[in-house]
C-alpha cells in the first residue's frame, strides 16, 4: 500500500512539475502518452488534475496495480462519456480496443468508442471519447471493463497491455421534484425539469454525495471534492487532492 501511495503521489507531483516545463511534459515530448486532461477529471472528481495512464512509452506502475480500480471514483450521471488524449509521438503503434463491456446491462450499455476498434495511434495529441449509454429508466451503479491491446510496428505489444480497466458509472432515472429548488446542495441546481443538476465533484439525486479521486480509504469519508475525513489514527496528509485519500 505504501509504494502505490508513493507512485500516486509522485504522479500528481510530476503532472504539476511538467506542466512548469514544457521540455518534460509527456504531452509535448517525443513519447507515447495517455492521459484524461484536468477539464474531464474535473467533472467527474471535482479535482483539477489529470490522470496518466501511459508516459513515456510505459504504462505507469498504478495503472496495473490490481487495487486500481478500488480507488476511482463513481463516474456520475451528469457525466455521459469520457474523453481520453493519445499520441505516439516519433515512433508508430498500432492499437487495438478489445474488449468494451458493460457488466451490468440491465443498468449500462455497452460503451460505444468514437473512433474505430482498430487502427494507428496519432502521431499527434488527439482527443477520442468513450460514450457511456446508460439503459432505459434503470438507476444504480453498473461496473464496465475497457481492454486496450497496444503494439509496435513490429507487432510487439507494449510492456502492460493489453490494460483491462474496470470502472463505475452511475445510471440515475430522477423523478421531477416541486421543491428541487430547496433541496439541490452544493451549488446544485434546479433545472427546468425540477432536477437537480450537480456541480463538479458531486452526484445524487439532490447532489450530496462529493467524489474523491482516489476514493476515501480506511473507514475515510468524501466530505468534499478530493478532500477525505480521516477516522482517529490515520492522519490526513496536508497535501489537497488524492495525497490526502489514501492512509497506509
Amino acid at each position: 500500500m505504501l509504494n502505490l501511495i508513493l507512485i500516486i503521489l509522485i504522479s500528481i507531483v510530476s503532472g504539476v512539475y511538467t506542466r512548469n516545463d514544457p521540455k518534460n511534459d509527456p504531452r509535448n515530448n517525443g513519447e507515447l502518452a495517455l492521459w484524461i486532461d484536468e477539464k474531464q477529471v474535473k467533472m467527474f472528481s471535482g479535482m483539477s488534475m489529470e490522470i496518466y495512464a501511459i508516459v513515456n512509452g510505459n504504462v505507469l506502475p498504478y495503472i496495473l496495480d490490481p487495487n486500481f480500480e478500488k480507488y476511482l471514483p463513481v463516474i456520475p450521471s451528469e457525466v455521459s462519456y469520457v474523453n481520453f488524449t493519445w499520441k505516439s509521438g516519433t515512433k508508430k503503434y498500432y492499437y487495438h480496443f478489445d474488449r468494451l463491456q458493460s457488466f451490468e446491462e440491465s443498468i449500462l450499455q455497452p460503451p460505444v468508442i468514437s473512433i474505430k476498434t482498430k487502427g494507428r495511434v496519432p502521431r499527434r495529441p488527439k482527443e477520442f471519447s468513450i460514450h457511456l449509454p446508460c439503459h432505459g429508466n434503470s438507476s444504480g451503479i453498473a461496473k464496465f471493463g475497457i481492454g486496450l491491446l497496444i503494439e509496435t510496428r513490429k507487432g510487439k505489444p507494449l510492456n502492460g497491455t493489453p490494460l483491462r480497466l474496470k470502472l463505475k458509472k452511475e445510471c440515475s432515472q430522477r423523478s421531477p421534484d416541486p421543491e428541487c429548488d430547496k433541496k439541490c446542495a452544493n451549488q446544485g441546481w434546479c433545472n427546468n425539469e425540477k432536477i437537480c443538476q450537480c456541480a463538479e465533484g458531486y452526484m445524487g439525486q439532490y447532489c450530496r454525495t462529493a467524489l474523491c479521486y482516489p476514493q476515501c480509504m480506511n473507514g475515510g469519508n468524501c466530505t468534499s471534492p478530493g478532500i477525505c475525513s480521516c477516522p482517529p489514527g490515520f492522519p490526513r496528509s496536508p497535501l489537497r487532492g488524492s495525497a490526502n485519500v489514501i492512509n497506509s
